[in-house]
């Protein structure tokens, strides 16, 4: 695998800010992000109330102690990194043996004119509309038919922070509709509000869960009056924030929270934790805030103290004070997830990585995948980030496993990686391409920073164990001519994948680093025959 690897993506050494954090505003994927979203038959949808409900704040002292992740830590062992330890099993049994069938696919151009577009879902209403969120603040719809609408579906540009067009992590990050949506209304956006005055001094902003309705009397636009703000939590810097939200099959909001921020998991607001070989610790840290980890709530009940969510009685950590809202932990940046619509309804999350290593790992309840003592299965270091550890622990003070990702792959900073940013995907349920069904498809930011080189990637389990084989898939030739087919790549930046309810997926990207511009677009997998 190595080698094939190292034949198709021979690259040099990039010595410039990597966007996965090597700076204090590291080019990671959320930088860009235009919205589309889609337009249908009018689906019948009943607004909800909004109830005067208390959103829940998250605070980290400005100047933390050091403390365990759990009472009554143990002796960590001391061991030498290997390679995919505890890694969970495949969905289910893939199409193909090999990827040899699988090397190429087709794209072809759904909308464009967008600036940053982030994420792309299908509304569970029947509708056929596809909505694309931007993350300069706006919810677009595509028609059932095709047609990009021209009035937003939601606009909160003035509830956010103002974004920098020459790049950004902030935004408009994650959007979710609820299971329910058809009858109810109700969906969730996750977007980044100016710092709410009882932060912390020299933070950056608040995190905003949100939830809105749709209009009462028109089904294409949101009611930016219903605004209910579930969840508060302060970041000290820009960048590191998570992304994409999800409802998982057990009806829970899934939210991805990155490490605070700036490089390493050290600095402003960057815990200590039970690891003493590495500074800071938000990835790690249980007992004094939420960073770098994974939350699951439930958004369909009051909880404690009149917030506007409860916590669900199975939540990993439950009775942990602080920690009640997380259900993974260990995480650097993680700016894409999703669950698989098939098989057993795996969630698969990427986090993108330091200096050397990006990852995606199949996550389960009360999991620890390691960050910042591991980035991806090696062993890290916060005094020297460009070289891994020949060891390092292979479980936490609290004796959880430190979980391998079940896909890694080499950063453009070191010599021979294939990308910037490893950018999340979904696994492939559709009908275009029975081949794909059962892979996992996604992708890389960029491979340089100018211009946009983004790549698309397709891997599947081994068959005994161990990492998963990926390899990059080429992009046909389409009528548009774009992308180009001489180089059978995107010639742009990726920045997210969507998926509709019959399972086929889209590819965002735009030409720009940050969110500026018009040159956004969604474009559908087809066969490369289209």
């Amino acid at each position: 695998m190595r080698r094939l690897i190292l034949f198709l993506f021979l690259i040099a050494a990039i010595s410039l800010l990597m966007a996965c954090g090597t700076t204090e505003e590291p080019a990671e994927a959320t930088a860009t992000s235009p919205a589309v979203e889609e337009v249908a038959e009018t689906p019948t949808m009943a607004a909800t109330a909004t109830p005067a409900e208390t959103a829940t704040t998250i605070t980290i002292a400005e100047t933390p102690t050091t403390e365990p992740t759990a009472e009554a830590p143990a002796t960590p062992t001391v061991v030498p990194t290997v390679t995919a330890t505890s890694e969970p099993t495949a969905t289910e049994a893939m199409t193909p043996t090999t990827l040899a069938d699988v090397s190429t696919i087709g794209l072809q151009l759904v909308a464009e004119g967008f600036t940053s577009p982030i994420a792309l879902m299908e509304a569970p209403d029947e509708s056929g509309r596809l909505f694309v969120a931007d993350q300069i603040g706006q919810i677009r719809i595509i028609s059932a038919d095709g047609e990009l609408m021209g009035e937003p579906f939601l606009d909160i540009q003035d509830r956010m922070v103002d974004v920098n067009e020459d790049y950004d992590e902030r935004g408009l990050l994650g959007l979710a509709f609820h299971p329910d949506f058809a009858s109810n209304g109700r969906f969730f956006v996750y977007y980044s509000a100016p710092l709410r005055a009882e932060a912390s001094q020299g933070w950056n902003h608040t995190s905003h869960i949100s939830e809105f309705t749709v209009s009462t009397d028109n089904p294409d636009t949101a009611d930016p009056n219903s605004e209910r703000v579930l969840l508060q939590v302060d970041q000290p810097q820009s960048n590191h924030n998570g992304g994409q939200i999800a409802f998982g099959p057990d009806g829970y909001l899934y939210v991805p929270l990155g490490d605070g921020g700036e490089a390493n998991d050290i600095g402003l607001g960057h815990v200590e934790d039970w690891y003493d070989v590495n500074s800071g610790g938000n990835g790690q840290d249980l007992a004094q805030n939420l960073l770098g980890s994974i939350l699951r709530i439930d958004v369909d009940n009051e909880g404690a103290n009149g917030t506007a969510y409860a916590i669900p009685a199975d939540n990993p950590f439950v009775g942990q004070a602080g920690a009640e809202e997380i259900w993974a932990i260990g995480f650097r940046n993680p700016y894409r997830l999703s669950f698989d619509i098939g098989g057993d309804n795996a969630l698969f999350v990427s986090d993108a990585g330091q200096n050397l290593w990006e990852e995606v790992s199949m996550v389960e309840s009360g999991g620890n995948y390691g960050w910042n003592v591991k980035e991806a299965s090696h062993c890290f270091s916060t005094a020297s980030p460009n070289a891994s550890l020949p060891e390092c622990p292979n479980e936490d003070a609290d004796g959880r496993a430190l979980i391998d990702p079940i896909i890694e792959y080499q950063n453009a900073n070191a010599s021979g990686g294939l990308g910037l940013v490893v950018i999340g995907g979904n696994v492939y349920r559709g009908s275009m391409l029975p081949q794909f069904d059962g892979l996992y498809i996604f992708g890389d930011w960029s491979r340089a920073f100018d211009p946009g080189d983004g790549s698309l990637f397709v891997a599947m389990p081994p068959d005994e164990g161990g990492m998963w084989v990926m390899q990059e898939l080429a992009v046909a030739g389409n009528e548009s001519g774009e992308p180009e087919a001489a180089s059978g790549r995107l010639n742009a930046f990726l920045l997210s994948f969507g998926q509709d309810n019959d399972g086929e997926m889209y590819v965002l990207t735009t030409d720009m680093i940050g969110p500026a511009g018009n040159t956004g677009k969604v474009y559908k997998i087809v066969p490369p025959e289209s």
